[in-house]
C-alpha cells in the first residue's frame, strides 16, 4: 500500500509505502507526525465513516423480495474509483484529524495507491444484523463464490430501519469484503500518551460532570451530542488516546491473542517496565513493581516509563489482533537506552507474529538494535555464536525485506505537475541491507559531528 501526501504541515509532496515495520526518523518539525496521524486518521476514517454506495434501487428489491444476490466483482471492477472518492471524503477531514483550522489544509492532499492485484475479495463472509434483540437481516458469502447474498430474517413490515442506514450497514459489508485484508486495523500511541495517563481519572471525572449538568437542563438538548464534541480540541490520535485510558477497565477483562498464544511476549514487556499494570473493579489503575506485589502505585506516583508504554502494553495483552497496524510516535519517550533496546526487539517479535508496526523516532539506539536484528538475519555459524553469546532468539531476528524507512528531510524532488527538481521537504526511503542495516542519515551525521569533535578534545594537543 503506497500512500501520497501533499501540502502537509512541513512536507511539501512525499510518498511512503506500508510495510511489516514502517519506521520515519528525521529531525524536529520536519513532517513525521503530520504523516502518521494522517495515516491513522484515514485507516480510522475507512473502517469508520466511509461506506460503499450500493444502489436505491437493490436497497428497494431487497425490501420487495426479501431477498438479493450482488456480485462482488462489480464492486472489485469499481474498487480504484471507490478508493478514490474515499481519499477525497477523508481529505476533507484533515481539519478535524489534526483539531486545527480549514485553512491550514486548503491545499492538502491525502491519496492511497493499491496494485489491483491485491485487490481479491475475502472467501468466506458472513454477518447479521439487527436491532431491539431481533436478527433483522443477513449478508453472506461463499467460498469460491463471487455472490453476495444478503436475506431480510422478518417480514418486510417488520424492518422499520431508514433504507439509508440498510444501505450503509450493505455498504460497510461490501467494503469489508473487497478491502477487508488491505486496510489493518489501527492502534495509536501519540506522544501525549503520558499526560492521557496521569490525567485519565480527571477526563472521567471531566466526562461524567458534563453529563449530569447536560441532564439538569430544562432546555431541548442532546445530551450525547454535546458529549461527543468534549474532545474536539484534540487531535484525533490523542482523542484516541484518551478514549483508551477511559476504558481500561471493560478492556481488562478481555485476552488479546498475544495473551493466549505468546504469553513469553507480555513476560518480556513486564521485564521492560518492571512490573504490571492492575485495573480493580472500581476503575482504580495501579502499577505493580515486579516481586513486591504488595505495593500499588498511583500512575502520577510512577515512572514516566511506566506511564509513557501504559496503552502499549493495555493493547498488547487485551486488544491485539494478528494483521493490526501497532503505530507508536516516538517510543523511545522516557526510556533508558537499554529499554529503548528492548522495545526495538519487541517490536521484531511482533512483526513476526503478525502485526505490523509503524513507529517515528529520534532513537539511534532503536535503529541500531533493528540493523542488529537484520544482520543477525543473515545465520551462518559465526553469527549464530554471537547471537547466542548475547541472548538474541530466533523469534526477534528481522527479515530487511518487511521493513520500510523514510527520512523526513528537505531533498530535490519534481514535483507533480513540475519540469525541474525542486528542494523541499518531503520523505526520502532510507537504503537497507541485509549485512550493513539502516542507512539512518538522520542519526549518522550527528553522532559523527560528536564523535569529531571529542577526538579533536582529546587527541589535539595543546598549542
Amino acid at each position: 500500500m503506497k500512500i501520497a501526501i501533499k501540502n502537509l504541515g512541513a512536507i511539501k509532496q512525499a510518498e511512503f509505502t506500508l510495510g511489516e515495520l514502517t519506521i520515519i526518523c528525521g529531525g524536529n518539525n520536519t513532517g513525521k507526525t503530520y504523516a502518521t496521524y494522517a495515516l491513522f486518521g484515514f485507516l480510522s476514517f475507512w473502517r469508520d465513516a466511509f461506506s460503499i454506495k450500493v444502489p436505491d434501487g437493490d436497497i428497494r428489491r431487497l425490501l420487495n423480495e426479501g431477498s438479493i444476490e450482488l456480485d462482488i466483482q462489480d464492486y472489485i471492477g469499481n474498487a480504484q474509483t471507490i478508493l478514490k472518492n474515499g481519499c477525497k471524503a477523508f481529505t476533507e477531514q484533515l481539519p478535524h484529524v489534526f483539531a486545527s483550522s480549514d485553512k491550514h489544509f486548503s491545499e492538502s492532499q491525502f491519496s492511497v495507491d493499491l496494485d489491483s492485484s491485491d485487490i481479491q475479495p475475502i472467501p468466506t463472509f458472513e454477518r447479521t444484523m439487527g436491532a431491539a434483540k431481533t436478527q433483522l437481516f443477513s449478508i453472506s458469502k461463499k467460498t469460491d463464490s463471487p455472490l453476495v447474498t444478503i436475506s431480510l430474517l422478518v417480514e418486510k413490515e417488520k424492518v422499520r430501519i431508514p433504507q439509508e442506514v440498510i444501505s450503509r450497514i450493505i455498504g460497510d459489508a461490501l467494503k469489508d469484503i473487497v478491502f477487508g485484508h488491505l486496510f489493518p486495523h489501527p492502534f495509536i500511541a501519540s506522544a501525549e500518551r503520558t499526560g492521557a495517563a496521569i490525567f485519565r481519572k480527571e477526563l472521567n471525572f471531566a466526562r461524567n460532570r458534563l453529563l449530569e449538568e447536560m441532564s439538569s437542563m430544562e432546555k431541548d438538548i442532546n445530551p450525547f451530542e454535546l458529549l461527543s464534541k468534549v474532545y474536539t480540541d484534540y487531535a484525533l490520535p490523542v482523542k484516541s488516546n484518551v478514549d483508551f485510558t477511559r476504558q481500561l477497565e471493560e478492556l481488562a477483562r478481555k485476552d488479546s491473542f498475544i495473551a493466549k498464544e505468546h504469553p513469553e511476549i507480555l513476560n518480556d514487556f513486564t521485564d521492560i517496565i518492571g512490573g504490571d499494570y492492575l485495573v480493580t473493579k472500581n476503575d482504580e489503575l495501579y502499577y505493580v513493581p515486579k516481586g513486591n506485589k504488595r505495593i500499588k502505585l498511583t500512575m502520577d506516583e510512577s515512572s514516566s516509563a511506566v506511564r509513557s508504554l501504559l496503552d502499549i502494553g493495555f493493547y498488547l495483552r487485551h486488544v491485539a489482533a494478528p494483521g493490526d497496524l501497532l503505530m507508536i510516535d516516538e517510543p523511545e519517550l522516557n526510556l533508558h537506552p537499554e529499554n529503548q533496546r528492548r522495545v526495538a526487539r519487541l517490536f521484531a517479535r511482533l512483526v513476526n507474529i503478525g502485526i505490523k508496526v509503524f513507529i517515528t523516532t529520534h532513537s539511534d539506539y532503536i535503529i541500531k538494535e533493528l540493523n542488529t536484528l537484520i544482520m543477525l538475519n543473515q545465520g551462518g555459524e559465526r553469527l549464530r555464536a554471537i547471537a547466542d553469546r548475547e541472548n538474541y532468539r530466533d523469534s526477534e531476528m528481522l527479515n530487511p525485506d518487511k521493513v520500510r524507512v523514510y527520512i523526513a528531510e528537505e531533498a530535490l524532488i519534481k514535483l507533480d505537475g513540475a519540469q525541474r527538481k525542486t528542494k523541499c521537504q518531503t520523505l526520502v526511503q532510507a537504503d537497507i541491507d541485509s549485512k550493513l542495516g539502516i542507512e539512518a542519515r538522520s542519526f549518522d551525521k550527528t553522532i559523527e559531528d560528536m564523535n569529531r569533535i571529542q577526538e579533536e578534545i582529546v587527541w589535539g594537543g595543546d598549542e
